[in-house]
């Protein structure tokens, strides 16, 4: 009996190989290499690649030469194709409900970058409370005077993060961890609003406060993360911006298009906020021109979750969602599982 075939989108594998024998063992697996989007248009068009059942894509920087993944590209799918699993947290750029109107779970990886994308949240809250973007841009610039500006000014407006109020927006596994970082290693106060409440004992673990109305917790909050996904809209604009402590910190390390970035800049320009730090940006590649010469905002190339164990992660996630799905009925790591019909599963 014939293996079923698996897509494997972009680059080789680099470092689970042994898992990867085993996916061998179990599909036929087919190298798409990294194909432009009208090339990969025209394999889906002329059935290439046979009725394959399963997507694959363990690298985030190669495998998505075809671009956004919308009805143009699911729709030329074949009916065979059950699961997509994918490098990478994000996912906004794939259609996971037209995904899932086609019957495919969509997997993504954002537990295998959850530590690396925390980490780089605490560097990012550190930074806006204690300025050191503007320290180290001094230092860089080999001005002396830039230099002893720095040295003898920054105290005056920077602060410690211990004791302040941390407010999270999204409570999921990289904002819950976020959350632990921050209690333990600053002790700040931890609040949070998502649309789902985690159970009395995570909530007793860091000490947070579940806000069911944004606005509150926004009022309450020194320092505002955002760690949520994107849903297609903005969660931080000008108007819940005004309703933000003045003086506080924003920062963010989901997506760019969850927040206004011209209400930032007005936000940071007026003092209503002191400080921003942003791994994430609205127009990536660009850089908004105003935030990047702001000294008291800390930039980052949406790198929050770049290392070489997200990314060992990431090759080895994706590979254990699609086996666990076809031996077990489940994946591990599905977000769209919510959205398919009973049919269809």
């Amino acid at each position: 009996m014939s293996k079923p075939t698996l897509l494997h989108l972009g680059d080789p594998i680099k470092w689970n190989h042994e898992l990867y024998k085993k996916l061998n063992k179990s599909f036929t697996v087919v190298r798409t290499g990294s194909l432009s989007r009208d090339a990969f248009i025209q394999a889906l068009k002329e059935n290439k690649w046979g009725d394959f059942v399963a997507m694959y894509r363990p690298f985030w920087n190669t495998g998505g030469e075809m671009g956004n993944w919308d009805d143009e590209l699911i729709s030329l799918l074949p009916s065979s194709v059950k699961i997509y699993a994918s490098a990478g947290a994000g996912f906004d750029w794939v259609d996971t409900k037209r995904l899932a109107q086609s019957g495919i779970i969509y997997c993504n990886a954002a537990a295998a970058c959850t530590e690396s994308v925390a980490d780089a949240a605490i560097w990012l809250i550190l930074s806006t409370f204690r300025n050191f973007s503007w320290s180290a841009i001094a230092a860089r610039s080999t001005n002396a005077e830039q230099f002893k500006d720095a040295n003898k000014n920054i105290a005056a407006v920077t602060h410690n993060p211990n004791g302040n109020v941390l407010g999270i927006i999204g409570m999921g596994n990289i904002g819950y961890r976020i959350a632990q970082k921050a209690s333990l290693a600053f002790g700040m106060k931890i609040l949070y609003n998502d649309i789902m409440r985690k159970t009395p004992q995570l909530e007793d673990a860091v000490g947070a406060t579940f806000y069911e109305k944004l606005d509150d917790m926004l009022a309450a909050a020194d320092c505002v993360l955002v760690a949520t996904p994107f849903g297609g809209s903005k969660v931080l604009n000008e108007s819940n911006m005004s309703k933000m402590k003045r003086g506080a910190r924003l920062v963010n390390i989901a997506r760019g298009k969850l927040i206004d970035e011209e209400a930032l800049v007005s936000a940071l320009e007026s003092g209503q906020l002191v400080s921003a730090g942003l791994d994430v940006h609205y127009d990536e590649p660009n850089v908004h021109p105003k935030l990047a010469k702001m000294k008291n905002v800390e930039l980052l190339s949406h790198t929050a979750g770049a290392s070489v164990e997200s990314h060992v992660g990431f090759e080895r996630l994706g590979m254990e969602n699609i086996m666990g799905f076809f031996s077990t009925g489940k994946a591990i790591t599905p977000v769209n599982v919510h959205l398919l019909s009973k049919s269809s599963l």
